[in-house]
């Protein structure tokens, strides 16, 4: 008789399931400072850290808890920071300096309005930081749009293989939303959890006795050295693009018009699919997963040279530039936002296609 690992359920809020995703991952240092919507995470690290043996700080700021997560990657740590919009925006030089040295991280975006210092009510207008590139120089990062609890711990957890595959930050990107909503998640194989893996990382410098000693830098001064170097790292990004494509689709195999949308939009733009699937309209949902690599090509392929396309946001309409690169037809593509931390309504939206079919 096969012997399966226990799935225990839990009843948590998505910022608590980020959390325990690192936890299972490995991840034994965390560094953050606090901001709304995201404090829960930095509680639930702070808890949860003590209890497995790692490292949490409550670090002075965003700057300096940025940099402890370089520090703690150097040294071979599975190491993770997390804030809300303008704390990650404080976050994105060491964010460059991360992705420079081929370092490691995890780092957590529960978006808030903006711009300046906005709300604390959920949005999507971090978008364009977070996929083209917030920081200096010509460096990507992986990015996950999680839309539920469960995958808010799946798709964190995931990250920290991810990061450590190709030695490059990943990012998590939730809303205020997504981290304050309770749904209940399975856990596999409660209470264990993954080694820290230092062992694995000849590159991490934890002392050279024995050894050559390892260097890791980003200023490079001699001439064609730095080139070398981003030469190196597109071609890392390459891989990156081939290899860590995610997206889902729904009801997309006869669907006169595709609702594109991420995050917490996609689940509202799920049931106005559903709703206008009653009333004949054939309507599916395309959601991307991963924003960077942004899934082009699967996007491209539900466009049958008539299908019309919604991109549904929770800002001015920045991923619809992406949705405009895979269809390259802007007649077809109509865009539905919400700004400064509203929310559409599945009625919104609805609306909205029931006026594209006409």
């Amino acid at each position: 008789m096969n012997k399966h690992k226990p799935t225990n359920r839990m009843l948590i809020t998505g910022n608590e399931a980020c959390g325990e995703g690192a936890v299972k991952a490995g991840c034994r240092f965390y560094a953050g400072y606090p901001i709304t919507p995201q404090n829960e995470l930095t509680a639930y690290m702070s808890k949860r850290m003590d209890e497995v043996g790692g490292v949490f700080i409550q670090a002075e700021s965003e700057l300096a808890a940025i940099n402890m997560v370089f520090g703690a990657s150097v040294a071979g740590a599975r190491a993770m920071t997390t804030s809300s919009s303008p704390g990650i925006s404080l976050k994105q030089e060491g964010i460059s300096y991360l992705s420079g040295c081929e370092l490691p991280a995890v780092i957590v975006n529960i978006m808030r309005g903006g711009p300046g210092l906005g709300n604390i009510a959920p949005s999507q207008s971090d978008y364009f930081q977070a996929t083209k590139g917030g920081g200096h120089g010509d460096y990507r990062i992986v990015v996950f749009a999680p839309a539920s609890c469960q995958e808010m711990m799946d798709f964190t957890s995931h990250a920290f293989d991810i990061a450590d595959r190709y030695r490059n930050p990943v990012m998590i990107l939730g809303d205020g939303m997504l981290g304050q909503m309770m749904e209940p998640i399975a856990v596999d194989g409660a209470g264990e959890t993954k080694d820290n893996a230092r062992h694995t990382k000849k590159w991490a410098l934890t002392g050279c006795k024995g050894r050559k000693p390892n260097i890791i830098r980003s200023l490079l001064l001699k001439e064609g050295e730095l080139e070398k170097l981003n030469i190196k790292l597109q071609k890392k990004f390459g891989e990156m693009k081939k290899n860590e494509v995610k997206y889902e689709t729904y009801k997309t195999e006869d669907a006169d018009v595709v609702i594109v949308a991420y995050g917490i939009s996609s689940r509202i733009s799920r049931a106005a699919a559903d709703r206008l699937r009653k009333e004949k309209i054939k309507t599916g949902l395309f959601r991307p997963i991963s924003l960077w690599p942004f899934p082009y090509r699967a996007l491209k392929s539900l466009d049958k040279g008539k299908t019309k396309f919604l991109t549904v946001e929770m800002s001015a309409g920045q991923m619809v530039e992406d949705v405009r690169l895979a269809v390259q037809d802007d007649k077809r593509i109509q865009f539905y936002g919400r700004l400064g931390g509203a929310v559409p309504t599945e009625e919104e939206i609805t609306e909205k296609i029931v006026n594209m079919a006409k």
